[in-house]
């Protein structure tokens, strides 16, 4: 039986953040949040669970932090998810996003290490990998990010492994794959405005919030032309993340890099389909040209992690994804309604 230990959770009041203090919360781990809101919701921390407003790049909050949670010298875990997401936006503003992804990570391992906190684990991401030229993506696969997004996940990736090579700190990087869905019990799920995400586009469409869903390429190398991906269920996500916290604190000298996904890929098309089998209706389709730098298929080999981590997904299922999400915005509807 692992023992628990207080879990300090950055970005916790963001879409996969959020949905990983409910499953640290839902295993009786002691759980708080330092968010700074910029992209999160206060009302996606459960009540009960302490929450900071803050900036990981604040070294003096992060050791108060750590003193009234009883973490550093030797105990506690940090699950770092805070940072900025947008591939788009990582062209458009390059400098933002290697200060929100990389600089303040690097602050926020440096308040780990003084602290004495022993344990991290950290969204990555399989835009690490760029375009490969094979699919599925196994980890060992060359990573080549080909935009500042993948760069700024890749350079803290690294930094972790310099530094648990120079101090007491174990790791794991997970390395997502397409987070969608949201928790089976509407407790949270995807609630940022303008999201790129293309289940959380399609039930927006369904439910009105969107005129139509449009499609990036029509000519893949893909059966029905249009692009590949690996959907993995963010509470199967969370959850993989308790998991791979007891692993670290079971194994101190190890650490871990794997990839988070099914290992089974959906053509956009596909995802459509899905949307309109659940509601019940049926989305506009706008079809448009090839966005740049999209590889025809990205699908993970989960084979490490499953190796690894006592990991059994809950929620592999493309229609249990998109009922999830489109019941999770139903209820935003009315949050928002009410204020």
């Amino acid at each position: 039986m692992t023992q628990k230990c207080p879990v300090l959770v950055t970005g916790g009041a963001g879409y996969i953040g959020s949905h990983a203090v409910l499953a640290l919360q839902d295993a009786g781990w002691p759980v708080a949040v330092i968010d700074n809101l910029t992209t999160g919701f206060r009302f996606a921390v459960p009540d009960g669970v302490p929450f900071y407003e803050g900036d990981i790049e604040d070294g003096e909050l992060l050791a108060r932090i750590f003193a009234e949670q009883g973490m550093g010298n030797g105990k506690g875990a940090v699950m770092h998810f805070a940072g900025s997401i947008v591939v788009p936006e990582s062209v458009e503003n390059p400098l933002k996003y290697y200060h929100n992804n990389t600089a303040k990570s690097r602050s926020l391992i440096e308040s780990v290490v003084q602290a004495g906190v022993p344990h991290m684990i950290f969204s990555s991401t399989a835009a690490t990998y760029g375009v490969p030229e094979v699919s599925p993506v196994t980890e060992d696969t060359p990573r080549q990010p080909i935009n500042p997004y993948g760069w700024s996940k890749l350079m803290t990736e690294q930094m972790l492994a310099d530094t648990s090579a120079a101090h007491e700190l174990n790791y794991c990087a997970l390395r997502y794959f397409n987070v969608a869905g949201a928790d089976p019990q509407a407790r949270s799920g995807q609630s940022t405005a303008g999201a790129t995400h293309l289940i959380k586009v399609a039930v927006e469409a369904a439910t009105g919030k969107r005129d139509s869903v449009s499609v990036f390429g029509t000519d893949y190398d893909t059966p029905d032309g249009t692009g590949v991906r690996d959907y993995i269920h963010v509470s199967d996500l969370a959850s993989a993340h308790v998991l791979a916290l007891a692993a670290l604190i079971e194994q101190p000298d190890r650490s871990m890099t794997m990839n988070c996904g099914y290992g089974r890929g959906f053509s956009v098309l596909e995802v459509l389909d899905a949307v309109d089998r659940v509601t019940g209706s049926n989305i506009t389709r706008v079809m448009g040209p090839r966005r740049a730098g999209d590889p025809d298929s990205l699908v993970s080999d989960p084979s490490r992690i499953k190796a690894t981590l006592p990991w059994q997904p809950q929620h592999a299922d493309l229609d249990a994804i998109v009922t999830h999400a489109l019941a999770w915005e139903r209820k935003l509807a009315e949050i928002r309604r009410e204020g």
